[in-house]
């Protein structure tokens, strides 16, 4: 039988927006106090043998990571469940409303998913030792509900080979110039949460006119912000009008012709918390995952390996790269996403046409 899918709206339904900093729930809920990683957690989770993540990460880079788990922890599986962070959205809205309880964590790249899946009652408190000791305020929700695991950017980008460096694009204003229409790729909202989260900034901070001229430039549509990047290091494009930031470092480390573009305006930030569902079929596991996840020793190895960032103070960037304190930034708004992510499906798919 096919399924229904469930909007953001109906998703949400009857409770007020939240901010991204501030997720005082309406009981008022304490944080629990910091938790270790002790050799009875361990034990615990080796006991169950598994943990279910549910991640919008790229799979590869998901998958290095279990594994790092896994020869860390051995005789505990890391199952990981792939897909775009709106999807995920939809599949643990699916999943809860039939009463399938699969998943352990959960790690999306649309900040505002926390939001709701927090008012809905359906996290577990828990705050890693590392978290309570050293991430700042705002990447940790007050109730210890979820931790922001990663921050990233949503950048422009050329192929060197098709671009001169002098005549590459400075700003999202010059993606308009008629020269580079049919010559640029970008994600889809409706599929990639760190396109949804960009999505919204630009719309914040250049309105829907710029879209919507955007949009008569013919550009190529892709569903991931993984995608960009790949098509731009084939030459199938010359721009990436959006797409991660950290596939084009990784692309540019590894000798293909590529170059991200830091735009004139700002670029867009996306962080992606992760969290424990309360109804986790494996807890002990999942609050190791999470206790791992977020000491500085798996930050600076996840950091090192992904090009993206840390919200852990002492994770430091791999020599050769920018620091994001160098980069201007536009400012993430979580509670605005989760106000605006249907409008924004909506509107863009018209626009687009796709």
């Amino acid at each position: 039988m096919k399924r229904r899918k469930h909007s953001r709206r109906e998703a949400i339904k009857g409770s007020a927006a939240l901010g991204l900093t501030l997720f005082a729930s309406p009981l008022k809920a304490q944080a629990p106090e910091p938790a270790a990683i002790t050799p009875q957690l361990i034990e615990g989770a080796k006991r169950e043998g598994k943990v279910v993540l549910y991640s919008a990460m790229d799979l590869p880079v998901g998958e290095k990571l279990g594994n790092a788990f896994q020869a860390q922890f051995a005789g505990i599986e890391v199952q990981i469940e792939r897909t775009g962070s709106e999807r995920l959205f939809q599949r643990i809205a699916q999943e809860f409303s039939s009463n399938i309880h699969a998943a352990d964590v959960i790690a999306t790249a649309d900040a505002s998913h926390f939001i709701s899946w927090k008012r809905n009652g359906w996290l577990a408190p828990f705050v890693p030792e590392d978290v309570a000791k050293f991430f700042p305020a705002e990447y940790r929700d007050a109730d210890g509900m979820f931790i922001t695991s990663r921050i990233w950017l949503s950048s422009i980008a050329y192929n060197t080979n098709l671009v001169k460096p002098a005549e590459a694009p400075a700003s999202f204003a010059e993606l308009l110039d008629p020269k580079w229409a049919g010559k640029m790729v970008k994600g889809h909202p409706a599929y990639s949460g760190t396109i949804m989260t960009s999505t919204f900034q630009l719309v914040r901070e250049l309105g829907w006119e710029y879209l919507e001229k955007l949009s008569k430039q013919r550009v190529m549509q892709v569903q991931s912000s993984t995608d960009p990047p790949k098509k731009l290091s084939l030459g199938e494009r010359a721009i990436m009008a959006d797409g991660n930031e950290y596939n084009v470092v990784l692309l540019k480390e590894a000798g293909q012709p590529v170059e991200p573009i830091y735009p004139a305006e700002g670029t867009p930030t996306i962080t992606g918390p992760t969290a424990i569902f309360a109804s986790a079929p494996h807890p002990n596991a999942a609050r190791l995952f999470q206790a791992w996840l977020h000491t500085r020793e798996t930050q600076q190895f996840f950091t090192d390996f992904t090009a993206q960032y840390s919200a852990h103070p002492q994770v430091t960037p791999k020599p050769g790269r920018r620091k994001i304190s160098d980069i201007k930034l536009m400012k993430e708004d979580a509670a605005g996403v989760e106000k605006m992510a249907d409008e924004i499906k909506t509107r863009y798919a018209r626009l687009f046409r796709v």
